[in-house]
């Protein structure tokens, strides 16, 4: 069962009973994946680009990508936006999250109204949007596609080890082009070893609240 959870700057977040963690930071879900996803990633690997392609690691309530669909909108910028999701929340749950308020309500409509949808297939959201939303594990996962940015975004090593495995950070390493950057809330020395082995350049970053450091990494070209 998933309980809609307050975070400390005013954002909601859920709270995963089965797996023991909250979906989002509970010192902020809205700055989080603003700070860790949106600056760090998709403002670094955006810039002087027309069109962008993202994959993300776990969908979970949406914020992530909403808040990428908002600023490529804004910026005149081409979202191609695949994510991974195991266990894909129902839309009630979604519109109770209170997001929509960080959007415009025309993102928030085209969002909301596609997604049963985006779960079967990629659905074209705006001129400015596609979305697909692959109803799978990370490790069944496979696509030709290739991307310039990736967002990893799974549960903590602590309640998911597997999804830090350095099996499965290769296996997601491999769908970046090269140039491409993978970014993430979390870093151990474990995950630099795993992200290096895999020829990506690493940038150690200022985490969001609560976090003292984060991750960014490009891959060689």
């Amino acid at each position: 069962m998933n309980i809609i959870t307050p975070t400390a700057d005013g954002s909601n977040t859920l709270y995963n009973e089965t797996i023991g963690e909250h979906y989002h930071s509970k010192h902020g879900a809205l700055q989080e994946s603003k700070h860790v996803f949106i600056e760090a990633g998709l403002k670094f690997s955006s810039e002087g680009k027309s069109e962008i392609s993202i994959l993300e690691v776990g969908f979970g309530t949406g914020l992530n990508f909403i808040l990428s669909f908002d600023y490529c909108s804004q910026n005149d910028i081409h979202l191609d936006y695949t994510s991974i999701e195991a266990f894909p929340l129902t839309k009630n749950v979604i519109n109770q999250t209170g997001y929509a308020e960080y959007v415009s309500p025309q993102i928030w409509a085209d969002f909301i109204s596609s997604y049963d949808e985006s779960l079967k297939s990629q659905q074209t959201l705006s001129t400015f949007c596609e979305l697909e939303i692959r109803h799978t594990t990370l490790s069944e996962f496979y696509t030709k596609k290739r991307f310039d940015l990736i967002y990893y975004d799974a549960f903590s090593v602590q309640h998911q080890p597997e999804m830090w495995s350095d099996e499965i950070i290769a296996h997601t390493c491999s769908f970046l082009k090269p140039g491409g950057t993978f970014v993430t809330y979390a870093i151990t020395g474990k995950l630099k070893r795993a992200i290096k082995a895999n020829d990506l350049r690493i940038e150690k970053l200022p985490g969001a609240p609560g976090k003292r450091e984060m991750l960014r990494a490009v891959k060689g070209i």
